[in-house]
């Protein structure tokens, strides 16, 4: 416990059955409002105090637990900070205030071709992310055939990512991502790239490993979606949190909130 004691600066009312935890996370952008032209004249201004900033929350005062095999979906329009509140939890951001807790190996798909490098090939990438993800060479040794074997990519497995479209680099990271079995896994706009076919399959996968108790974090625009994956759901507006309980009725809130 003195170990979930340190990562919430002193919450200690953390459950074992609570996979992610936040509380009261901020997250500020300094917007600069001055045209500068090049790095030089940026220092140049920062030196000088002449650079001016408009100060923006893209997140703000977000609390909520996620018990450890729920699957939450993430509802707001765009600009409501879906993505910004996913690369928090992923630990792309540091939150400028507030906590995040999280148990286990995460596995953020947060954008397209994040944790990938373009230059090298499919089959390069596969043993790359998943060494971002904290797997030995020896496992994703065993894991490679059964990967590839789910993007159905074989045939470009040797191509360079840089070749790939954004429905191929989505096929490659969701394979590589599921393969793992993540204790907590995101999915941003994932399952909106790709043809039906690749959807309906990558749906059941999450289905299956939702049955072995993964945690999925799921942003879509696709309220059915949402249904058939989740069964809690929030909603995320201007940046703050809206509502936070059982699918079925936050997506009914939902729907009122955007006709």
């Amino acid at each position: 416990m003195s170990d979930k004691k340190n990562l919430l600066n002193g919450k200690t009312n953390i459950n074992d059955d609570i996979a992610l935890s936040l509380s009261g996370i901020g997250m500020r952008f300094n917007l600069s409002t001055e045209k500068v032209d090049s790095v030089k004249e940026y220092f140049i201004k920062l030196m000088k105090h002449e650079l001016k900033f408009d100060e923006f929350w893209a997140l703000r005062d977000i609390s909520f637990d996620v018990k450890k095999g729920e699957r939450v979906g993430i509802l707001g329009l765009n600009g409501a900070g879906k993505s910004t509140l996913m690369k928090v939890i992923a630990g792309v951001f540091r939150p400028t205030e507030g906590t995040v807790y999280k148990e286990g190996v995460l596995a953020p798909m947060i954008e397209l071709g994040a944790g990938f490098d373009m230059q090298y090939t499919g089959k390069e990438n596969i043993y790359l992310y998943g060494a971002v993800l904290g797997y030995s060479r020896k496992f994703m040794d065993e894991k490679i055939d059964e990967i590839i074997e789910f993007t159905e990519l074989k045939n470009f497995i040797d191509v360079p990512l840089k070749n790939y479209s954004s429905g191929m680099k989505a096929r490659l990271g969701f394979a590589i991502a599921t393969i793992v079995k993540p204790d907590i896994l995101i999915l941003d706009e994932v399952l909106s790239v790709g043809d039906a076919k690749f959807r309906k399959k990558s749906e059941k996968k999450l289905l299956d490993m939702m049955d072995t108790g993964t945690t999925v974090l799921f942003v879509s625009h696709n309220i059915e979606q949402v249904k058939r994956i989740c069964n809690k759901a929030l909603i995320l507006e201007h940046g703050k949190l809206v509502t936070y309980g059982d699918v079925e009725e936050v997506v009914a809130r939902y729907e009122e909130m955007i006709k």
